[in-house]
């Protein structure tokens, strides 16, 4: 299996989870404005919900995906409030002919003051621990 972690943050939050789910597949996270220039049979796509919806960078970067590179983009990610990002970065993916997995990782992330220290050390582990699943 090959593997590419991308990923957006504000916080720094999701980029702790991309980090430690990379280094647990072999690979590096990179920032989504990285692009992805080689085959991968799994994208691993770390976002969050910036008022209550994905941040245009990541339907942007989900957009200008080629469809011949990515077997499957894998949705990961940390929020204060809601849990899921799925359906919208599904919404995307479908435009341009990218397959969702039907797994995904999100944990609470700390925001101004809420969910303090999240994603924490448990999380991580489990980030690390639903990577694992595809290797």
């Amino acid at each position: 299996m090959t593997f590419a972690v991308r990923y957006y943050t504000k916080t720094g939050n999701t980029k702790r989870l991309a980090e430690a789910i990379a280094k647990e597949l072999g690979v590096e996270a990179l920032p989504i404005s990285e692009p992805v220039n080689e085959a991968v049979d799994y994208l691993f796509l770390g976002n969050s919900y910036y008022a209550f919806t994905i941040d245009p960078e990541v339907k942007a970067f989900v957009a200008s995906l080629d469809k011949t590179k990515i077997g499957k983009i894998i949705n990961f990610g940390s929020a204060a409030m809601l849990n899921s990002t799925y359906k919208k970065v599904k919404k995307v993916a479908d435009k341009v002919g990218i397959p969702m997995d039907g797994k995904e990782f999100h944990c609470k992330g700390e925001f101004k003051g809420i969910h303090k220290g999240r994603p924490n050390e448990e999380d991580i582990a489990a980030a690390v621990e639903f990577a694992r699943q595809y290797i």
